[in-house]
């Protein structure tokens, strides 16, 4: 026990790059949201995974991008600061024949960190070998790495890898959570983003962006059963109408999917009701960012 490894782990990279799959693959449980729509991630999530050689706590962030409003501003210092709390950085990268603004954007941040910084290469499985090899030189060529490490997040292969490589580069000390503990994000917050995910997966593409999710009500009654409010907010009046759909079977699908998923999180029934609300540019308001959990204090 006095040999154990612990540290902070922060995960990087470019927008729907696969952060969030391989974060949940590591640490065997599903607690951020997961999309093919970029920008998914837009808090700092922190979850923890505990086994005989020690704790790693991951922070996952948002994908760094070029931000267009106060929300992406957020969104991008958020991930940045997370750059230098680490005890070691993974920077996921997918296996592409160039690389683009926001890589150069990264690597040039993380050349000035002095911590390990691991590069892991995702979406293996949809490349040939030869394409993998290319790729990691042309990412060599960028900065020095610690490692150079190849996974599949969606298939979950090489994350055993990557947990090797982590404890490895940490230094002992102590368990910051029990080991039961996977994630210090409150259970309010990991169901907001379920409706959240489900909205995403489910919408069209021009709404995703304007969508934040809010919890309005959660109480537990004596027979176990669970009463969630949920509001879906959306930036146009015209977007409302397309959240609800065709006599409400947008968001009846959106609350179906949300609800099945937060049973299996609570292990309990669950009765979910979801409204939709407008509120315009939402996403350029300090007052409603901060309202909806999109500010500096914020820590989950």
């Amino acid at each position: 026990m006095e040999n154990r490894k612990s540290g902070f782990v922060s995960i990087i990279g470019r927008p729907n790059v696969g952060k969030s799959t391989l974060m949940n693959h590591l640490i065997g449980q599903k607690i951020a949201i997961t999309s093919s729509k970029p920008q998914t991630t837009r808090n700092r999530i922190r979850t923890v995974y505990t086994d005989e050689r020690g704790q790693i706590v991951f922070l996952d962030t948002p994908g760094i991008h070029k931000a267009r409003n106060k929300l992406g501003a957020f969104m991008v210092e958020t991930a940045e600061k997370a750059v230098y709390e680490a005890d070691v950085i993974l920077w996921l990268v997918e296996p592409v024949s160039f690389i683009g603004e926001n890589e150069q954007i990264i690597s040039e941040s993380l050349k000035k960190a002095r911590q390990p910084v691991l590069l892991v290469i995702n979406k293996i499985d949809t490349v040939t070998k030869q394409q993998i090899d290319e790729a990691e030189q042309m990412y060599r060529g960028l900065m020095d790495y610690t490692r150079v490490l190849r996974v599949s997040a969606l298939r979950n292969t090489g994350a055993s890898k990557v947990l090797d490589a982590i404890f490895e580069y940490l230094e002992p000390g102590p368990m910051y959570y029990d080991e039961d503990t996977v994630t210090d994000q409150p259970v309010r917050q990991i169901a907001a983003e379920i409706v959240r995910e489900k909205a995403l997966r489910l919408l069209s593409d021009e709404i995703p962006h304007g969508v934040a999710v809010t919890i309005d009500r959660m109480t537990q009654r004596k027979d176990h059963i669970w009463d969630i409010d949920a509001s879906v907010i959306c930036e146009r009046e015209s977007h409302k109408g397309i959240i609800i759909g065709k006599g409400g079977q947008m968001l009846k699908k959106i609350g179906i999917q949300a609800r099945q998923d937060i049973e299996k999180l609570l292990e309990d029934q669950v009765n979910l009701k979801l409204w939709v609300k407008v509120r315009e540019n939402w996403r350029d308001s300090d007052l409603y960012m901060k309202n909806f959990g999109y500010h500096e204090n914020s820590e989950l």
